[in-house]
């Protein structure tokens, strides 16, 4: 394998030395797991889970170092959380592994085969995209999701995990490792980088030579930072804006279950609602209710003029309301005179997550669908069913919100790409 080199190596710097080389085993590893079989694969997979369950005392002692670390940086509670590892996340970080061997493997299917004129045959087949680094905060169990998604999906990956939780991802990495040797399959198709130096961010997320697409896990920050920097291809979502839209012709009963749950389930993360939109209509029948079940839960409410006419003692939704995510216990409320006024709010201050309509006319739930620009668009559930698992992908590495190359959430098809195959006989063009 021949890779043409940018700069002498005497003038590199440690970590763009010890980036090159981790750039270099990740193509010649991707090399060889594009010719892996399913077995091995899979093989690999429920050895790693098996190695997670055998190692969960050093896991957790491990990981009992990064909140300790954290809490004295001066970490908030939700983050400290976020970083830990019981017995029970670590016990569903090996059944996740379990849960992707039990996957269809995408590599190497074949679709759309026709016969052309000329009597060759033309269709595509399903290929990894080769080397994928994905870098990531917070929750150690992402180093194994990840690993798992890239390698059944044929790809070597490598992880750059945030620096408070490094002692967790370099245990889990350990355990990783033991499953690619149980199963014959290169040491170097799983990397964790073991420095937490930022310049290694950098150094990745510009190595066109060596990484084909950039995945951000994390927060909005460190998202616009891979984006505005990056020099190869991101798969991202920035925020989750997402909507929940009461329509004139809606099940008042399944609406209100629906706007309560799209809320409340959890608040912090990005397929919660942020913004509720209420037909005039309706406004009178379902606000009192939900207002009521909205306070019984804490959640602070803003709303819009018309909104506050019916609901009085909340407070007033500013422009800014309407394109955050709140990632909280807070919901800004609009009541709009049409479907297409809701359409338009939608798209005009939405980040192209998540959006559903509530309603039980097959027309405008059509309109809605076919209109509304999201990566997940839906009738008569709850935004909180945005998810890999609930869609059946299994694990997810994450949920994008560009158009290319994946949309929604991203799972093993979402990891590959599809090339052209022609089958002939001999053909020649005339």
């Amino acid at each position: 394998m021949f890779v043409r080199l940018n700069m002498s190596e005497t003038s590199k710097t440690p970590i763009q030395k010890m980036m090159q080389t981790l750039g270099r085993q990740a193509r010649a590893a991707a090399v060889l797991l594009s010719r892996s079989e399913t077995a091995a694969k899979n093989t690999a997979l429920l050895a790693m889970a098996d190695a997670i369950d055998r190692s969960t005392a050093t896991l957790i002692t491990e990981n009992a170092r990064d909140p300790a670390a954290g809490k004295a940086n001066g970490l908030d509670t939700a983050m400290l959380d976020r970083l830990a590892l019981n017995e029970a996340r670590i016990r569903s970080m090996a059944d996740g592994l379990r849960q992707i061997a039990a996957l269809p493997d995408p590599v190497g299917e074949i679709s759309g085969m026709a016969y052309r004129p000329s009597g060759i045959q033309v269709g595509r087949m399903r290929v990894p995209l080769g080397v994928i680094g994905i870098i990531y905060e917070s929750r150690p169990n992402v180093t194994a999701d990840a690993a798992g998604l890239c390698l059944k999906s044929g790809n070597a990956t490598i992880l750059r995990g945030g620096s408070e939780a490094m002692h967790s991802n370099q245990a889990i990495a350990k355990c990783i490792q033991q499953g690619l040797v149980v199963a014959g399959l290169p040491a170097h198709a799983v990397q964790v980088i073991e420095t937490t130096d930022r310049a290694a961010v950098g150094e990745l997320i510009t190595a066109k030579e060596f990484v084909d697409v950039i995945i951000p896990r994390g927060g909005k920050s460190l998202t616009e930072r891979i984006s505005n920097e990056a020099k190869v291809p991101v798969i991202k979502h920035l925020d989750g804006v997402c909507h929940v839209y009461i329509d004139e012709h809606a099940d008042m009963a399944k609406a209100i279950r629906v706007a309560v749950n799209a809320k409340t389930h959890r608040y912090g993360v990005c397929n919660a609602m942020e913004t509720l939109l209420v037909h005039e209509a309706m406004a009178k029948k379902v606000l009192p209710d939900l207002a009521k079940q909205y306070r019984d839960k804490g959640v602070e409410l803003r709303g819009c003029k018309k909104t506050r006419e019916i609901i009085s003692d909340i407070n007033n939704a500013t422009e800014q309301d309407w394109s955050t995510e709140y990632l909280a216990a807070i919901l800004s409320i609009r009541i709009v005179t049409s479907l297409d006024e809701a359409i338009e709010h939608i798209n005009v201050y939405g980040s192209h997550h998540t959006d559903a309509i509530m309603t039980e006319d097959y027309t405008r739930a059509r309109r809605f669908l076919r209109e509304v620009d999201s990566s997940s668009v839906m009738v008569n559930a709850s935004t909180r069913f945005a998810d890999g698992f609930e869609y059946g992908l299994g694990a997810e590495i994450g949920i994008s919100t560009d158009k290319l190359h994946a949309r929604g959430p991203v799972g093993l098809e979402g990891l590959t790409t599809l090339k052209y195959i022609v089958l002939g006989d001999g053909q020649i063009r005339v």
